[in-house]
């Protein structure tokens, strides 16, 4: 038996009329993240680096979802090369890795992702779900094409070097997060301050200029409306927990008498 893998999350950019738009599952919940993927969002981020997960956690999840037109992508805790063959091999197909702030970090993800020669990813597919256990043709020689990697962007120093951090072989993307870059401006919580919000823009124009597609992570409406118009190619514009924790305080302030 021979089977095929979803197009990776690049591929969707480049097919995509309009920006893809997601929301974070950070609850660690299979059954959350199956509701999440069946709400009509285009991109779900399973996240390790701020959640409760381990690579037994983001397989359910990604088994959870995989029946739906969503695509997953994992955020990984670091930059970490064994736990991203973790990862990959339980499936992942798309990965954000958070604070790259340097080409050389950037070169060294791209390689974690890679079997040898072109990279330092270990050998086990014939025991990992990301080749269906040896029933994906060719997986070896192809799972370069068969897996998008994704950087994070969050520090004045990522922000100084976007261009080039972009324009490394092997990085699909770029993604930024205003929550650590306003902290590394000295602006900790002020993710929508104005010189946090241009200096988004203004990396923006620097990942485009390499060619290549950026996101960004926006809760706030108002932000995430502006970013989109300056031309982000993916957003988040929420999280389960999020929205659970507001929901109930919501539910909360409507029947209870204070």
């Amino acid at each position: 038996m021979s089977l095929r893998l979803a197009p990776t999350f690049a591929q969707r950019l480049t097919e995509a009329d309009r920006p893809l738009v997601g929301a974070w599952v950070c609850s660690g919940s299979p059954l959350v993240a199956e509701i999440c993927a069946g709400s009509g969002l285009d991109w779900l981020l399973i996240d390790m680096e701020h959640s409760p997960n381990d690579p037994a956690s983001v397989l359910a999840q990604l088994q959870a979802v995989a029946g739906y037109p969503c695509t997953p992508m994992v955020r990984v805790p670091s930059a970490d090369r064994t736990l991203i063959k973790q990862v990959l091999d339980v499936g992942a197909q798309n990965l954000l890795v958070p604070m790259v702030d340097t080409v050389q970090q950037a070169v060294d993800v791209v390689a974690a992702t890679r079997y040898p020669p072109a990279g330092v990813r270990g050998v086990g597919s014939a025991l990992a779900r990301s080749a269906r256990w040896n029933r994906v043709p060719d997986y070896l020689g192809s799972a370069g094409d068969r897996v998008s990697v994704f950087v994070q962007l969050e520090s004045t120093a990522a922000i100084a070097a976007a261009r080039d951090i972009a324009a490394v072989a092997g990085v699909d993307g770029c993604f930024v997060g205003p929550s650590d870059l306003a902290a590394s401006m000295g602006l900790l919580g002020q993710q929508t301050h104005p010189d946090v919000v241009a200096a988004v823009i203004g990396a923006f124009r620097e990942v485009q200029e390499a060619g290549k597609p950026v996101g960004v992570n926006a809760f706030d409406p108002v932000a995430a409306r502006r970013y989109l118009d300056a031309g982000a190619s993916f957003i988040l514009v929420g999280a389960d927990v999020a929205l659970l924790a507001r929901g109930t305080e919501a539910l909360a302030d409507q029947f209870i008498p204070r």
